[in-house]
């Protein structure tokens, strides 16, 4: 296992199972020790910049603690500061912030965006979302599942809804460490198809189980993870009459969810359209673990910027 220090979390394609496997265990160690207020001052006087295109509360709140409570401090950049590749070139912005900052933090549209920041940059790059991935947040839920159910392995994950960066990120870790990860999603709203043919050759190799099931009702059945997802992610909003249309059969709701586990439990990386991709009676109910997957962005997040930063 190769060392973490000053390396890219853009994609966990780039990192082995042992890797995210000590990144998980690491985060586990930092949850604890929090919980025993134990002053933990790894990133003393680093400095994290947050370059911001789309908005988020989890994501800014949970880095800025991150950095806080690991002794660091964290510099927002909104998009009125910066303007990628508008009000200045994407290259200038990472070679002048790898001059005064110990990493940098994107979350934006396009992953080409993510990808020439790190190709510029002169220190750590860290993917808080694009529209190809969201490694970060599964990093949290990884470490959610963990908790909840005591392992990874011998588990039915099912991703019910849109194909969208966040399944993307899930299949690929699936991939990864070897898991058993079902999708179901509309047919014209899959996962990326260079994502899945990735994570279908991996998985020859890990032993993992990827499956793509159009019908939802025959996806969850037996799932121990049933997650979810927004039906219409930020920057799309013009197509929300026709999504809504193809995703009503999707709606995790409590009929779909008889047909899981009867232990299984339930995730949204949230923000959550109550109503639409989950009910308030699941999203309420006692086996949804929603708010323990948000609070674990920052445990997770933590273990990540200790590890390449510290």
């Amino acid at each position: 296992m190769q060392s973490f220090k000053g390396r890219d979390f853009i994609d966990i394609a780039d990192f082995s199972k042992e890797e995210i496997e000590y990144i998980l265990y690491t985060a586990l160690e930092l949850k604890r020790r929090l919980f025993l207020k134990q002053e933990i001052s790894l990133l003393k006087e680093k400095v994290l910049a947050l370059l911001f295109e789309k908005p988020s509360l989890r994501t800014r709140v949970s880095f800025e603690l991150a950095m806080l409570q690991l002794g660091g401090k964290a510099l927002y950049l909104g998009p009125q500061e910066v303007g990628l590749g508008k009000r200045e070139a994407i290259k200038d912005v990472a070679l002048v912030l790898s001059r005064m900052v110990d990493g940098i933090m994107i979350r934006t549209f396009a992953h080409s965006n993510v990808l020439e920041l790190a190709n510029y940059a002169t220190v750590p790059v860290i993917n808080g979302l694009s529209d190809l991935h969201h490694p970060c947040q599964i990093m949290g839920d990884l470490l959610t599942i963990k908790e909840k159910k005591g392992r990874l392995e011998d588990l039915k994950i099912c991703f019910v809804g849109d194909g969208n960066n966040v399944c993307n990120s899930l299949v690929v870790a699936s991939a990864v460490l070897g898991l058993e990860t079902w999708v179901s999603t509309p047919p014209r709203y899959k996962p990326d198809a260079g994502v899945w043919e990735w994570a279908e050759s991996l998985s020859k190799k890990s032993g993992a189980k990827i499956v793509y099931e159009a019908d939802p009702s025959k996806a969850v059945e037996n799932a121990d993870v049933v997650y979810t997802d927004v039906w219409v992610s930020m920057g799309k909003e013009a197509e929300y009459e026709t999504r809504i249309q193809h995703f009503k059969p999707y709606q995790v709701n409590s009929d779909l969810l008889s047909q899981a586990a009867e232990d299984a439990i339930v995730m949204h990386c949230m923000p959550a359209h109550r109503g639409e991709e989950i009910t308030d009676e699941v999203m309420d109910g006692p086996q949804s673990v929603v708010y323990e997957q948000a609070e674990n962005r920052l445990h997770a997040q933590k273990a990540i910027l200790a590890l390449i930063l510290g």
